[in-house]
């Protein structure tokens, strides 16, 4: 490593979600769409087909991206769809869930929970988007504390509510 060199990179100091998306390039473009994001890197794969990595931008957050490459897996899909449905959520915070939501939707992601005001203060909406990944979005709309949201989340159960 040079002296220049710097162990990690300018703005790549966070967790950095790195998702398997077939075709990728499609996902790129749904991202921008739904989501504004800004395409950074695209690094096609020596197949000339598929796309071995790429980075975009949504907010100040990076996401790194690569198609699906099940012969580097012994065999297996490493996307949503090929192993049928994901435990990860991406959770964003926007200035307007509701416009974040309807962007979404308007570009292709499916609603799996509509925008309501929640327990624990925030307004909050998940989408699942068309390869497969779940994206949650929250308007902090009030502080609460931990006692409050404590009480808040009793009360929607006991009403039948979820979260």
């Amino acid at each position: 490593m040079s002296k220049s060199t710097q162990p990690i990179p300018p703005g790549m100091d966070k967790l950095i979600p790195h998702l398997a998306c077939s075709p990728c390039s499609e996902a790129i473009a749904f991202y921008k769409k739904a989501f504004g994001a800004e395409e950074i890197v695209r690094m096609p794969a020596p197949d000339g087909k598929r796309i071995m990595h790429a980075q975009i931008r949504i907010g100040t957050s990076f996401v790194f991206l690569v198609d699906d490459f099940p012969e580097y897996n012994q065999g297996k899909s490493e996307t949503p769809t090929g192993l049928k449905g994901t435990p990860v959520t991406l959770h964003h915070y926007v200035e307007n869930c509701d416009a974040a939501i309807k962007r979404a939707q308007d570009a292709g992601a499916m609603v799996l929970m509509p925008p309501a005001d929640m327990f624990w203060g925030d307004r909050y909406a998940v989408v699942k988007d068309p390869f497969g990944h779940k994206w949650s979005f929250a308007t902090h709309l009030q502080d609460l504390t931990p006692e409050q949201m404590v009480a808040g989340m009793n009360a929607a159960f006991a009403e039948g509510g979820n979260c």
